[in-house]
């Protein structure tokens, strides 16, 4: 009997009628383990009658496709598409081949002979444990069927797993329209008695055991007669495995180290003709489901429970005996068969086996898994040649750089160096110092960086011209670049391109005319533009990935520093796509940072607060691409009156004590400038690190923005030469600040044309003023104030009290505090530590203010709040 779930049946119904109509979503039921999420699932499937694909039964016209994930070490790539395709007739390992692991045109196409089966359900169980890969998939999903006739179903825990955070992160990621999340409760009491009743059992006794959990009331009431309750789900589960005779106990045990089912044809394999009378018992006493073509637990806490229970002997022996069954079938998962053989300690299968996950794993753009695997073969390489643990370490260096782990990176990579040196293999030693200087520079020490690029490029040139010497040329190119040595970058790039072209090297080339154009936007900015075009181009169509992510990334900066902000903006929302669909993290979050600085340009600054938080509170997260959204942050609580600024203040200065990089140095000499103009801070510092950038700049281009700043702190100086630099420092430099208003303006970017609108009258200091009020932008509006009163302009709206108008919206000092950190983006959770009260109370506040303010929301309402004057 299912209680207490009529509103959750309600919801999924009207989301399923919706896709009857031609509105896809996606439907996320979550519970903790034993909830109920898969009896929810199945009445929902009984009372919506959808048919099984080749089932002529025809009742709601709806298809039903199924699925779910399973908790193997490692997670198996793609599983629930592979259990999706099956169900759908559709050769997925084929159309694996067809696009070569490229996953937007597999995804596409699997989105594609969804649709052609017409309305359909799609279901997913436990995406906690899905691979990175398969959440990809739903976020992709999520993103392109809202006019689909597709309900996607997925379930997943609530616990504070790893696993769970990643589907947070996952369906955080997809419209708020297109999906709706539906909470699967625990049991009432009163629900828990009823059921106790009708089985003549002390309802509040059972309350008490389970808490309402689901699956331990089910398990609760199955127990015997009325002997003691059992004091967890383990017991109750192992107390019923007991009235088992010994040949169907032995199965139970064989059958939990299969995580989710055991096939059919495996059990046979593994425990011979005695199997089917064995699980039929099991079957019959309720410990196992029959599905037809294989067998399962009724629920994964009492698979765990029997597995658990075995001896450490049983386990290895039963798991051995599954990877026997299982390798006689060459359509099974690589990682299935890799965690049997770790768990039986199978060190040859291991060995084997790891590798090969590993590769498939990231063929598909699952590279957290590829790492894990990795990370188990390495486990097991002992006795392996010194070749094979040196590729091991090179693979597993690869991924985890991929995925922001750039100190295992770090680790990996000099350990294959070291192995290629006492081979005295120069051209692989070589290309593992390239790497090395690249992962160096990531984890933010460029004179290491230097120091290991310099070395791959002196071991290289003693070998013949190779692969590995074309690319550490261009990564040399890459570190001239990003010191803004321009010359050396296009010398370095382009022997890079010449020898990778003539090597047929397209990876190599689309790096290396990256760089090139990178560098060409301050010198020629059309030829720059094209050669980051090609580079593109070339990294897309080879599926270049890291290549493509970095494209994006300096795709979308060569416009900003031209301020083509729609053009940068088109660039980060593709990239970041592109990175999420990819596992790309360490690219997807350095991207963000960069987003987050274009959001605070076109004045969204709660929106570039969300978004540059998001990467810096992960503490994952490496130093340099925390760096982009820094500068954000730096930047928002200095025009906010926020005393928050200091500790990302003191970070930005710790990147300029590693080594002085130009693109580092401007963004910070360009915030303690702005401090120093509202005179919090040493005038004469800001002036000199503005000299030192000056000095550093390859062409005046680089120097437009620190112009203007040196001209606000010192309006008598000369501006230099002002040829090259963008469109409205140049206009602002000469006196036109007209035209530089409305550059600004055009590009909506109101705090840009609020200075700018400072060079101008009285009607143009009155129009800065209401912009920056508007804004929120307290201190700057109240330094813009004595401005106008030094050049003797009357009349300055001092605009109200903020305790006034927080007693005229109703707001306590408590909930007004709340609202400005909300106004910063911060989460319930960073509130909560902030103010030092429970996540439950800002619960309880955020609420009031959303409803004081009349907002549906905490955007809505902190605009609300700008409007009325409250921030």
């Amino acid at each position: 009997m299912l209680l207490e779930r009529q509103t959750q049946l309600r919801q999924l119904e009207a989301l399923l009628a919706d896709t009857m109509q031609g509105r896809g979503r996606v439907a996320a039921l979550s519970g903790e383990a034993g909830a109920g999420k898969t009896a929810l699932v199945e009445a929902f499937v009984d009372r919506m009658g959808v048919d099984r694909v080749g089932v002529d039964r025809p009742v709601q016209g709806v298809i039903l496709l199924r699925s779910a994930c399973e908790d193997l070490s490692i997670p198996d790539p793609l599983g629930p598409l592979y259990d999706l395709a099956r169900e759908a007739q559709w050769e997925l390992p084929r159309a694996i081949d067809d696009r070569q692991g490229q996953r937007l045109p597999l995804f596409s196409d699997a989105l594609d002979v969804f649709e052609a089966k017409g309305p359909s359900l799609l279901i997913i169980e436990d995406l906690h444990w899905a691979d990175d890969a398969t959440l990809d998939f739903v976020r992709f999903l999520g993103r392109r069927f809202a006019n689909s006739h597709i309900l996607l179903l997925v379930t997943a825990r609530t616990d504070r797993s790893e696993g769970q955070m990643r589907v947070r992160r996952a369906l955080g990621e997809i419209p708020a329209g297109n999906v709706m999340r539906i909470e699967v409760p625990l049991l009432s009491e009163a629900a828990v008695s009823s059921l106790a009743e009708q089985a003549g059992r002390d309802g509040g006794a059972i309350y008490r055991a389970s808490a309402g959990n689901a699956f331990f009331v089910t398990e609760l009431l199955a127990a015997e007669g009325d002997t003691a309750l059992p004091a967890s789900v383990r017991d109750a589960v192992l107390a019923r495995a007991e009235r088992l005779s010994p040949g169907a106990r032995s199965m139970l045990d064989a059958v939990s180290v299969f995580p989710r089912r055991a096939d059919a044809w495996a059990l046979s394999g593994l425990c011979g003709i005695a199997a089917a009378g064995q699980l039929a018992e099991c079957v019959s006493q309720g410990l196992l489901e029959d599905f037809g073509d294989g067998y399962a637990f009724r629920h994964e806490i009492a698979r765990r429970a029997i597995e658990m229970a075995l001896t450490p002997s049983r386990r290895r022996e039963y798991n051995q005996r599954a990877l026997a069954a299982l390798q006689e079938n060459s359509d099974v998962a690589t990682a299935r068969l890799v965690h049997h053989a770790v768990e039986a300690q199978n060190l040859e299968a291991v060995r084997e086996l790891a590798p090969l996950a590993a590769r498939e794993a990231s063929r598909v753009g699952a590279h957290r898994d590829a790492a894990g695997h990795y990370e188990v073969a390495l486990r097991y390489c002992d006795g392996l040649p010194m070749e094979s643990q040196a590729a091991l370490h090179e693979g597993h260096a690869f991924e985890c750089h991929l995925i922001g782990r750039i100190d295992a990176a770090m680790e990996a990579q000099g350990e294959a160096r070291r192995l290629w040196q006492a081979l005295g293999d120069r051209l692989k030693e070589g290309d593992s110092l390239r790497c090395l200087s690249r992962f160096a520079y990531l984890l933010g020490d460029r004179a290491a960086a230097d120091r290991f690029g310099a070395q791959a490029v002196e071991l290289l040139e003693t070998a013949p011209d190779s692969p590995e010497l074309a690319m550490a040329y261009s990564n040399l190119s890459q570190l001239a670049l990003l010191a803004e040595r321009l010359d050396e970058t296009l010398l370095l790039g382009g022997k890079a391109a010449k020898l990778a072209e003539r090597l047929n090297r397209p990876d190599i080339l689309c790096h290396a005319l990256n760089n090139a154009g990178a560098a060409g936007q301050w010198l020629d900015f059309a030829k720059g533009r094209r050669d980051l075009a090609r580079s593109l181009g070339i990294a897309l169509a080879g599926n270049f990935q890291e290549h493509a992510a970095r494209a994006f990334t300096n795709c979308a900066c060569v416009e900003m520093n031209r301020f083509g902000l729609a053009e940068a903006e088109a660039f980060l929302e593709r990239g970041i796509a592109y990175c999420i669909e990819n596992d790309l993290a360490t690219w997807r979050d350095y991207m963000r940072g960069v987003q987050a600085q274009l959001l605070l340009r076109r004045g969204l600054w709660n929106d570039a607060a969300a978004v540059a938080h998001d990467v810096i509170d992960d503490e994952a997260t490496t130093a340099l691409v925390r760096y982009p959204s820094l500068v954000a942050l730096a930047r928002l609580p200095i025009r906010r009156g926020d005393p928050s600024a200091e500790p990302v203040l003191d970070e930005m200065r710790r990147f300029l004590d590693k080594g002085m990089e130009l693109q580092r140095l401007v963004p910070y000499a360009s915030v303690m400038a702005e401090l120093a103009w509202l005179r919090q801070g040493d005038r004469d510092e800001a002036l000199r690190l503005i000299d030192l950038a000056e000095s550093l700049s390859p062409t005046r281009a680089v120097f437009g923005e620190l112009a203007t700043w040196r001209q606000l702190l010192s309006p008598d100086c000369d501006p230099g030469e002002t040829g090259g630099m963008a469109e409205p420092h140049r206009l602002l430099l000469a006196g036109e600040w007209r035209g530089a208003a409305a550059f600004w303006a055009g590009a909506d970017a109101p705090f840009e044309r609020a200075l700018a609108l400072l060079q101008g009258d009285e009607a143009a200091l009155r129009e800065a003023l209401d912009i920056l009020e508007g804004l929120g932008a307290r201190p700057v509006a109240q330094h813009v104030r004595g401005v106008m009163r030094q050049s003797g302009v009357s009349h300055i709206a001092r605009g109200p009290r903020q305790a006034t108008r927080a007693n005229l919206a109703g707001l306590t000092q408590r909930q007004m505090e709340v609202l400005q950190l909300i106004e910063r983006g911060f989460s319930n959770k960073k509130i909560a530590a902030q103010l030092t009260i429970s996540p439950k109370t800002v619960d309880h506040h955020v609420s009031a203010v959303l409803e004081k303010l009349e907002a549906v929301s905490r955007g809505e309402a902190t605009a609300a709040a700008r409007a009325s004057g409250l921030l």
